[in-house]
């Protein structure tokens, strides 16, 4: 599926919604909630792509795998968050969807504290 039958399905899929909306808003919610997931789901197959690029990018620099596994985690959560703080919202609960936000971006620091640890070592074992 590429990018002109994603932006088709999901402008039939909203004005489907905003006609439900006024008869039967849980319903509408859920459409576009199921929408947002089979878009999801279409496009897994192209980040596996994209992984696999960057694993064997990251083998001809010699970066360690373990290093580009915890960037990759930190895109992953960054992803997921955004794709529920936008869910929150479209169901009215916007507090929920700040929380969501909050929660992934202490997720990321926590993920990237290795990642910090190996620069400052790096940092220390340059500066005499």
């Amino acid at each position: 599926m590429d990018i002109w039958q994603i932006v088709g399905l999901a402008l039939i899929v909203t004005v489907f919604c905003v006609v439900l909306k006024q008869i039967r808003p849980e319903i509408a919610l859920q459409l576009s909630i199921l929408a947002g997931a089979a878009i999801f789901i279409v496009i897994l197959s192209k980040i596996k792509v994209i992984v696999d690029l960057l694993q064997t990018l990251a083998d001809q620099a010699n970066i360690s795998s373990y290093y580009l596994l915890i960037v990759l985690k930190i895109v992953g959560v960054a992803y997921l968050a955004e794709f529920g703080a936008q869910i929150c919202r479209d169901a009215g609960e916007g507090a929920l969807a700040t929380k969501i936000e909050l929660a992934a971006k202490v997720g990321v620091i926590v993920l990237a504290i290795p990642i910090i640890a190996a620069i400052t070592e790096s940092l220390v074992r340059l500066v005499p």
